[in-house]
């Protein structure tokens, strides 16, 4: 029995009605003012500060017992970011102390307006390498130290900015275009050239390439052979199976993971003693060098937007920006799902970008929230961000009592505290997970992996997103139509191919589509829909089963344009002139208002517009058989009419 409600041809919304509705769901599907929207005016600008500045959600409520933990938390990371700012600074040609430095005012803003309470502020390696490489075009960090500082000054601005006003614009969608699969490739790319890379510090070499491909790293470690130092490798293999014993221990007893958190730290300390003790220098083992007291200089009066290096600036700002928000937005929802929480993206970027901004200005180069941080935060325990403020305040202390004592630190101790957090980044387990799972995601990982390996690392992830959007772009240009029967003992209806158990309806065709049907793909449909209608044909006509009408499911397809409108319209004149008729279930709103503005309604009737695929079966059955009563009655009239004849003429015999 078909059902009592019937499709809703309300009249279209307005134009100004259908773009509210749009640009809400576009930037703000998570409708982030309805909490506070109907609350006194007091009450809601307190929310509002609330929302717009998360501290003054948590820090109200916030007691001792919560900072026991994040004190603990926060000395933890601080252990690991004193290494790391020192040996990512390195990396990218930045003076050491600038390592220091992002680790002390960056974290402050990200407490302040960051919605996370696990996310770790610190400097990433791939970003620091990415912009020593583009930086490095216009200006060299040997030859000219203090143009390219001013520039990597000028790219954390740049990259706060963008950021920001991602945030603020709620344009995270950009970042998704950065898929896990480009990612993963990305940071194993990244991985291997940083670790060949580390070889100038592991064998002491003074001359090498400013390239990053894997051919050009190699050709110059081996072109300056004179150069190797065995001291200085011994001592790096000796760091690295330290450090590599650590991570293997933290790995098999999750428990111990500050045996891994501090083991950089030990590694710089016992370097330092060592190299103060030994004189390392008269055997060709480098040390950092000079490291200064004191807190952050301003550096705002530095930025360079000269119009020379603009384009190399933005060009590293840009692409760092991105890669620094997709790393650091995924790392925080990654861990706060673990507590079944969430973050909020926008607030993320925001959040991002405001302390490379502020950053910029007090001589920090770019900072974002790093996976082996973050993931050392959540397991020391850490509640809230407050964690990031004692590790700035932890840092306020080391640059100003502690710093000098740094300056001994050995190259290849930095080297191999590097090499180590690489070998962490090379995913083989993703890689072949993505092998097995989706051939294509795997290509768009290896195109990432191997341009970055091999060509430059701006290159590698370009290459590595232009096939992840053709990819996007193919579902939509060749969607995936399916033929529908019913399941047996039930109302619903489902793919053929993917239930054969499926029973068809005899006289009718059911086709369900299940994307947007715009100019791009409207070709490909007509062309399915024709074929399946000449196979049904071919099929019918050995089994005296006629296809009479056709049945097509809307309910997948949010939008339509007209050149899908038109589609239909061809499709339907094509199946009259077949002697089918077309039915169409379901229009979303969208869908329908449409086609109520192009007078598609009008044309095809609302009688062949239903509600659900068993109210037009329900129609179509009840259609076959007055078709196949007035055959059978035009038949009985026949005979009829001929008996009578006989009758006659054997009357007249």
């Amino acid at each position: 029995m078909a059902s009592a409600n019937r499709v809703n041809f309300a009249p279209p919304r307005g134009f100004i009605s259908t773009f509210k509705s749009d640009c809400r769901e576009t930037f703000f599907p998570d409708d982030p003012f309805k909490q506070f929207s109907d609350d006194k005016p007091l009450r809601r600008a307190r929310k509002a500060l609330q929302y717009f500045v998360p501290i003054f959600g948590w820090l109200p409520s916030y007691n001792f017992r919560l900072f026991r933990y994040d004190l603990l938390a926060g000395m933890t990371i601080t252990s690991l970011a004193i290494p790391q700012g020192i040996s990512y600074a390195k990396l990218g040609s930045i003076p050491p102390i600038i390592g220091l430095y992002s680790s002390f005012l960056p974290p402050i803003v990200y407490a302040i307006f960051g919605s996370s309470k696990y996310l770790a502020v610190g400097t990433l390696a791939a970003c620091t390498l990415l912009i020593a490489e583009t930086l490095g075009e216009k200006a060299s960090p040997t030859e000219q130290p203090t143009l390219y500082l001013h520039l990597v000054f000028t790219t954390a601005f740049v990259t706060g900015v963008i950021q920001a006003a991602l945030g603020f614009l709620r344009l995270g969608i950009l970042v998704d275009f950065l898929s896990h699969s480009t990612i993963t490739g990305f940071m194993g790319g990244t991985a291997v050239i940083i670790s060949l890379q580390q070889m100038k510090g592991m064998l002491g070499l003074v001359k090498f390439t400013n390239k990053t491909d894997v051919i050009s790293v190699l050709h110059s470690i081996f072109e300056n052979r004179a150069e190797w130092r065995w001291q200085s490798a011994v001592v790096g293999v000796c760091f690295l199976i330290f450090l590599q014993v650590t991570r293997c221990v933290s790995k098999r007893n999750p428990k111990l993971f500050w045996v891994s958190a501090v083991a950089p730290m030990i590694s710089v300390a016992a370097g330092c003693l060592f190299a103060y003790l030994a004189d390392i220098e008269k055997h060709g083992i480098q040390i950092v060098g000079e490291l200064k007291k004191g807190l952050n200089p301003i550096s705002i009066q530095f930025l360079n937007f000269n119009p020379e290096f603009l384009p190399a600036v933005l060009k590293a700002g840009t692409v760092t920006g991105l890669v620094a928000l997709a790393e650091g937005i995924a790392v925080g929802r990654s861990f706060a799902v673990m507590k079944n929480e969430q973050t909020d993206g926008n607030k993320e970027m925001i959040a991002l970008g405001l302390m490379n901004v502020f950053g910029s200005f007090a001589s920090c180069y770019l900072t974002s929230g790093p996976f082996s941080k973050t993931a050392v935060n959540f397991n020391a325990g850490a509640r809230t961000a407050m964690s990031n403020i004692v590790m700035a305040i932890s840092m306020m202390l080391v640059l100003l009592f502690l710093a000098p004592l740094f300056s001994y630190t050995p190259i290849v101790a930095l080297s191999a505290i590097i090499m180590s957090a690489m070998l962490g980044l090379i995913k083989y387990e993703k890689f072949y997970h993505l092998f097995v799972v989706d051939k294509f995601d795997f290509c768009i990982a290896m195109t990432a992996f191997l341009g970055v390996a091999f060509l430059s690392m701006d290159v590698g992830i370009s290459l590595s997103v232009l096939l992840a959007i053709i990819r996007g772009l193919l579902y939509v240009a060749r969607p995936a139509p399916c033929k529908l029967g019913r399941l047996p003992n039930s109302n619903l209806y489902r793919d053929t191919e993917q239930y054969p158990g499926v029973a068809t309806v005899p006289g009718i065709l059911i086709l369900q589509l299940g994307s947007p049907v715009y100019y791009a793909n409207v070709s490909y449909i007509k062309e399915r829909v024709m074929r399946w209608i000449r196979e049904e044909q071919s099929i019918s006509n050995a089994e005296d089963d006629v296809i009479e009408h056709l049945l097509i499911d809307l309910t997948g397809v949010s939008s339509i344009d007209l050149p899908g409108i038109d589609i239909l319209m061809e499709i339907r004149r094509a199946m009259q002139r077949n002697g089918i008729k077309t039915l169409l279930i379901n229009p979303r709103l969208e869908v329908l208002e449409k086609f109520t503005l192009s007078h598609f309604v009008d044309t095809v009737g609302k009688e062949s517009i239903f509600l659900c695929i068993e109210d037009a079966v329900e129609a179509c059955r009840f259609s076959l058989n007055s078709s196949k009563e007035k055959q059978l009655a035009t038949i009985d009239d026949s005979t009829n009419d001929d008996d009578n004849t006989a009758s006659t003429e054997v009357q007249k015999d």
